[in-house]
């Protein structure tokens, strides 16, 4: 099986440099539309779905393979070898931003920059780490996915969104959890939310931006700084938009602290 094929990757724009667009959970490419065209005639735009979301091979899906983020860090790694390409500028929203993070640690030579948008390296506090969840939430919310992939998907789309005012935001949202598979969104969910990476930050020699939202109930604004703090080379900006998926509710704003940083 081709790997293009296996994570649906689109190649579009132009520009001896690349750009790569990596969705959160529950999402797929089409969650860039608003912001990869910005850069389409500056970078080579590499797109694709994550294995188990959008129009991936969901045969290719393996829990063994994806039961940590690595296995989606090697996938990220092979398709850039797929193209040929290097030093791509990888642009990793919410778990993917730890996924970039995971993948350059492994083949720093592919990277040039990653912007991490609403990262998080551990959402569960533990001692002086705040991540924003006590363990028996993370479990209530991994127990409500598991018994009403549906309703948590109603409940949980506009809580992430964080835009009560465009409620067409929270329903795209919303349809596009409804749509993953519900047996991966379960596995995906649970990796996602007790994955710990925090040691991992130390190791990425990459220079990342950090673009970190005013309000956020899945990655807090200290969370963000944490990120911040122990990445060795990193820049921070705090976006005035709120939620979690500033990508599509405030896409100008992350245009703009995207040039800032390139």
């Amino acid at each position: 099986m081709s790997v293009l094929h296996r994570n649906n990757v689109a190649v579009r724009g132009s520009g001896e440099k690349a750009m790569m667009f990596a969705h959160g959970f529950g999402c797929d490419q089409n969650m860039w539309r608003l912001v990869y065209p910005a850069f389409e005639d500056e970078y080579r735009i590499v797109l694709f779905d994550h294995v188990g979301a959008g129009k991936s091979d969901l045969s290719a899906y393996d829990h063994d393979k994806y039961a940590d983020l690595q296995g989606y860090a090697d996938d990220v790694v092979e398709i850039l070898r797929e193209l040929e390409l290097n030093d791509v500028i990888f642009v990793g929203h919410s778990v993917s931003a730890m996924i970039g993070a995971l993948a350059s640690i492994k083949a720093p030579a592919l990277f040039e920059s990653i912007v991490m948008v609403g990262p998080s390296p551990r959402y569960i506090d533990e001692g002086d780490y705040k991540g924003g969840f006590s363990q028996s939430q993370i479990e209530e919310l991994l127990d409500f996915l598991d018994d009403n992939h549906m309703g948590w998907s109603a409940a949980m789309g506009p809580t992430i969104m964080g835009n009560p005012d465009r409620p067409e935001l929270s329903e795209e949202l919303v349809n596009s959890f409804c749509r993953t598979d519900p047996d991966i969104a379960r596995h995906f969910a649970r990796v996602t939310f007790t994955s710990d990476n925090r040691d991992d930050l130390s190791r990425v020699n990459t220079r990342t931006l950090v673009l970190q939202c005013e309000e956020d109930v899945i990655a807090a604004p200290h969370v963000g700084q944490y990120v911040h703090e122990k990445l060795p080379n990193s820049e921070f900006a705090l976006l005035e938009a709120t939620g979690h998926c500033p990508h599509l509710s405030a896409p100008d704003e992350v245009i703009s602290a995207m040039r800032n940083f390139l």
